[in-house]
């Protein structure tokens, strides 16, 4: 997909979110001078392209409460580790799910997950219960809480 001016142009205009209204994608053809299904026309195209690779909301976890959040990351068999992945992302408590290459000797592990609680203690219960649930408890594991936390934003491409 090549892209035009106008697909850049609302790439830019999405890039920080979509403005909280019951048409947000209205309110973006406005500002471009399209209309509401153009742009969700192009959204969709540019997702299907591969160019914008995630949609989604990034929540601010602490403001609802969750102010405790640990990086369990699991050495997993590869022939396992979809499934295992599967089954970790049903769990309410866990947000993010991903694969990624081990990087032998130092670092065995290729699967990550974030789990969130209200304290210290409810995530560790639910890491525990995690891995009593889905037979994960046999596999090398670290959990590492947070110390500190950062911005969170999506990628930017461009500006306003």
């Amino acid at each position: 997909m090549v892209l035009t001016d106008t697909d850049r142009k609302l790439i830019v205009a999405i890039q920080d979110g979509l403005p909280l209204s019951p048409r947000p994608y209205a309110e973006i053809a406005e500002q471009l001078s399209l209309s509401e299904q153009d742009v969700i026309k192009r959204i969709r195209q540019l997702q299907s392209s591969n160019i914008i690779k995630r949609f989604g909301a990034v929540v601010r976890h602490h403001e609802l409460g969750y102010t405790a959040n640990a990086m369990v990351v699991w050495d997993i068999p590869d022939d396992q580790v979809d499934a295992a992945g599967k089954k970790l992302g049903e769990f309410d408590c866990v947000t993010l799910c991903y694969r990624r290459p081990r990087q032998l000797p130092l670092w065995p592990y290729n699967l990550f997950t974030m789990i969130h609680g209200k304290s210290h203690d409810s995530v560790i219960d639910a890491l525990e219960k995690i891995a009593a649930e889905t037979g994960l408890g046999a596999f090398s594991k670290e959990v590492l809480f947070s110390g500190r936390r950062f911005r969170q934003r999506g990628a930017h491409y461009g500006q306003r």
